[in-house]
């Protein structure tokens, strides 16, 4: 398999297992890790993303990690573009790309094509940030609504994140986001993916609550109030949302309990595994891996 296309890409639910399973192939296989998550891009932001350990990124080399500040933002289009970047250079090193990770919409614009959109406009993004600021996101929802009924319809009125980049491509392209979605470029890549699903979720929803109090031991909440006091950071940001810290963040600001606050936290992540599931049932041409200790020898036999 590794000889035929561009990369591979192992994916799964949070906490099933993919970043332990990457290190032992990277003991098998000449490879290269490149991360596929979301949140591993922001600086700062180590123990609730399970960034890999110094030790783990001194023994393989890792890509798309600590490369954005957690107030700048960071688009799939990004991630298409540096992930293409990194996955020539290390197969330009004689080495496999594997992508690894759970932001599901990475790995669809990765594996389809891109929507033709425009990229972020800072400006017009703090315009409309300053705009809700005063009049709220459902009066933002209202203007969407107006201009763009489809997308509208599709989000919550207070779907700050969504609403916003709704209103930031129709401002910047000039089109509503609805009619422009379907404008999708070929993807350029030949990949093979590896989806990491566990047939038992209570196994899954145990190391979930595991793992969350491990985060919690490790330091969540000091990571998290070390981010607040910058003053420049506030929850609707992309990296502020991400799970764990969005609910960090209520409690670091003293909106509810810690047992309210690890009880949602631990939800939130059931939540996101769920939808990451979800997700790769619904990809086709995907390889299923049972998550268990035989797994880093099936995925070592399809790949040679």
């Amino acid at each position: 398999m590794a000889e035929a296309v561009d990369a591979v890409l192992l994916l799964g639910p949070t906490a099933s297992g993919k970043s332990a399973l990457a290190m032992q192939l990277a003991a098998e296989i000449p490879l290269e890790i490149v991360s596929v998550d979301s949140a591993q891009v922001y600086r700062g932001m180590d123990i609730g993303t399970a960034k890999p350990s110094t030790a783990e990124r001194a023994a393989v080399p890792h890509h798309l990690i600590d490369i954005r500040d957690p107030a700048e933002p960071y688009s799939a289009a990004d991630f298409v573009r540096d992930a293409t970047v990194a996955i020539r250079e290390i197969r330009e090193r004689g080495k496999l790309p594997l992508l690894v990770g759970g932001t599901m919409l990475y790995a669809k614009a990765l594996r389809e094509g891109l929507s033709e959109l425009p990229s972020a406009d800072p400006q017009v993004r703090a315009r409309i940030e300053a705009e809700a600021r005063e009049l709220g996101w459902p009066a933002l929802h209202a203007r969407l609504a107006q201009v763009d009924p489809a997308a509208a319809k599709r989000l919550k009125r207070n779907d700050s994140q969504r609403i916003q980049r709704a209103l930031e491509v129709y401002e910047t392209a000039g089109a509503p986001m609805s009619e422009l979605v379907g404008i999708g470029t070929a993807p350029t890549l030949k990949l093979s993916t590896v989806a990491l699903l566990p047939a038992d979720r209570t196994l899954l929803r145990d190391r979930i609550a595991q793992r969350f109090d491990a985060m919690l031991d490790s330091g969540l909440l000091e990571e998290v109030r070390t981010l607040h006091a910058r003053g420049d950071l506030h929850p609707n940001l992309p990296s502020m949302r991400s799970v764990g810290y969005r609910q960090a963040w209520r409690f670091v600001e003293g909106l509810c309990t810690f047992n309210q606050f690890r009880e949602d936290g631990i939800i939130a992540t059931r939540q996101l595994a769920k939808r990451q599931m979800t997700w790769l049932r619904s990809m086709p041409n995907v390889t299923v891996i049972e998550p268990t200790s035989n797994a880093a020898l099936s995925v070592v036999e399809l790949l040679l």
